[in-house]
């Protein structure tokens, strides 16, 4: 079938504007597997953005040689509200000024309200269950309406992709190796896309916090077994396979960078039947698996000049000293300088890329391998 691509307008643009998502759309629609692809929901995030546009020329050559079993949705930039943002000259993309916080939070929970719809009609075949299922959450979804710009900007992104799959939502961290965030009842499942990316960390957690994309598609299906209380006999999967993939750091925008993703992800495609044709062998698996309870924030203790002594990759110890606050306004330089240590062992796999930074500001993250006491609710950075 050909690809079709659509103008999504979104409600509550302001006055005499319009602002619209692109969305492309292969193979037939209703095909399984459904995959949906999204980058740069945080709009200041560009590599994401770039590996969907070389996805998208990979994938418009197989629709020519018909080569898409499945059904593919890709939203290349999926944010033109924050694509619209700048504050004196810089983009500011992950938070909308408009005041609904960060573009990746608050996404609606459809669990009760799907719940009740799915309640007494579920029965022994799995296929019928999950059908069950995407329909009531998709119903629970068309009951709501938005109010604002953001929220409205939610609510198509989480129709577009509320029934798929696979839901990948392509951003990047500050300096970062490629890592992924997904849910606990999902691996190992989802090694295979751990491998395919080159992930040097997985993140899990079955309740991260803040309600982002990617939660808001595939929790409600672990989150609804429990609520139905359904027992072994039903079967009940957790049939939508949802990360955030961080695709390294916010400069590395490089085509090469954004083609070798692009091919991942099609061979990921290719792997889980959405795509025709036998994909390459998959790299091992060269990862850190670890639960998002045992990541360590590391915060600037005050304000000042951060000068990081370590970097994404390198292990450090409990007490390990990571990274220094100078003030350039001390009037005694030999007291210039706070330490930051680690409070446990682990790795670096993101480091700050700005170096002025005010007290509370998180500098570096830490993969440990066992939850961090007290560590709990919101597990993600704001």
């Amino acid at each position: 079938m050909p690809k079709t691509v659509d103008r999504l307008p979104l409600p509550f643009a302001p006055p005499g504007t319009e602002v619209a998502l692109t969305v492309h759309r292969y193979g037939r629609p209703g095909a399984r597997p459904k995959a949906y692809v999204q980058g740069g929901l945080h709009a200041d995030e560009p590599p994401g953005m770039l590996a969907a546009l070389h996805l998208l020329r990979r994938l418009d050559s197989l629709a020519e040689a018909e080569a898409i079993p499945g059904e593919i949705v890709v939203v290349p930039a999926a944010n033109p509200v924050g694509l619209g943002q700048r504050v004196l000259d810089a983009p500011v993309g992950r938070f909308d000024l408009a005041g609904s916080g960060n573009f990746n939070r608050h996404y609606p929970d459809l669990v009760d309200t799907s719940a009740a719809r799915i309640a007494g009609r579920l029965t022994g075949d799995a296929d019928a269950n999950v059908a069950v299922i995407r329909r009531a959450l998709k119903a629970a979804l068309a009951e709501r309406r938005p109010a604002t710009l953001a929220d409205g900007l939610r609510h198509a992104l989480l129709g577009l992709a509320i029934d798929a799959d696979i839901v990948l939502d392509l951003h990047c961290d500050a300096a970062a190796p490629v890592h992924l965030y997904t849910g606990t009842p999902l691996w190992p499942e989802a090694e295979d896309l751990a491998r395919r990316l080159g992930a040097a960390v997985v993140l899990l957690a079955e309740v991260s916090g803040g309600e982002p994309f990617d939660e808001a598609c595939s929790a409600p299906w672990w989150r609804l077994r429990e609520a139905l209380a359904v027992g072994a006999e039903t079967p009940f999967p957790a049939a939508c396979l949802a990360a955030t993939v961080e695709l390294r750091g916010q400069a590395d925008v490089r085509d090469a960078l954004g083609e070798r993703d692009a091919d991942a992800l099609v061979a990921f495609l290719q792997d889980r039947g959405v795509v025709a044709g036998e994909a390459p062998p998959a790299p091992a698996l060269d990862a850190a698996v670890v639960p998002l309870a045992a990541v360590e924030m590391v915060t600037a203790p005050v304000a000042g000049l951060f000068v990081p002594a370590v970097g994404p990759g390198d292990p450090v110890a409990a007490g390990d000293i990571v990274a220094r606050i100078e003030n350039p306004l001390a009037e005694n330089p030999a007291a210039a300088a706070v330490p930051i240590a680690a409070t446990a062992p682990g790795r670096v796999f993101t480091c700050l890329d700005r170096f002025v930074v005010l007290a509370g500001d998180v500098v570096m993250k830490i993969a440990g391998d066992r939850p961090l006491p007290g560590k709990g609710g919101k597990l993600l950075t704001a």
